[in-house]
């Protein structure tokens, strides 16, 4: 089984929305049962809360169902529990590893380094566009979805 963790600053958007279009695609793909895919924070502030209302609402109208997450903080346990953890943007990937103390696995990546275009992922609490958001989670998610089923990875499990 492949277990992939998402993470951003607060676990109430970006990270959410990438685990939400993840499941999609892995389920739209038939592969939901090869897969765990989970989200966190690299802060407390958001603890408890629930999915961002824009991350919701963009999540339902592109048809994507969207669970009950409650934002929870990455623990650094989680590093070997966990096959990818994938950031946002570089102050996600510094903050996880502030959590995680060394990667020797290699298991921390940014989620558009996947695609030929790497580049952070904007955050749709400062910006309100939960649109761009959305086109460049959706983007990532496909990319490391082929990186997966390119080299693989599911059928070694």
């Amino acid at each position: 089984m492949i277990k992939i963790l998402f993470v951003c600053h607060g676990n109430i958007c970006r990270s959410t929305m990438a685990e939400y279009v993840m499941k999609d695609l892995v389920k739209k793909f038939g592969l939901e049962d090869s897969f765990y895919i989970d989200s966190a924070a690299t802060s407390r502030e958001e603890i408890g809360n629930q999915v961002h209302h824009g991350t919701r609402r963009k999540l339902q109208k592109m048809g994507i169902p969207c669970g009950d997450h409650r934002a929870r903080q990455m623990k650094k346990s989680e590093y070997d529990e966990f096959d990818y953890i994938i950031g946002m943007d570089r102050e996600n990937r510094r903050n996880m590893m502030r959590i995680l103390g060394e990667d020797p696995e290699n298991k921390v990546q940014l989620l558009l380094d996947f695609t030929d275009s790497p580049r952070s992922i904007a955050d749709p609490w400062y910006t309100g566009n939960f649109d761009i958001t959305y086109d460049d989670i959706k983007e990532g998610c496909e990319a490391l979805l082929q990186y997966i089923t390119e080299h693989d990875m599911i059928s070694e499990r």
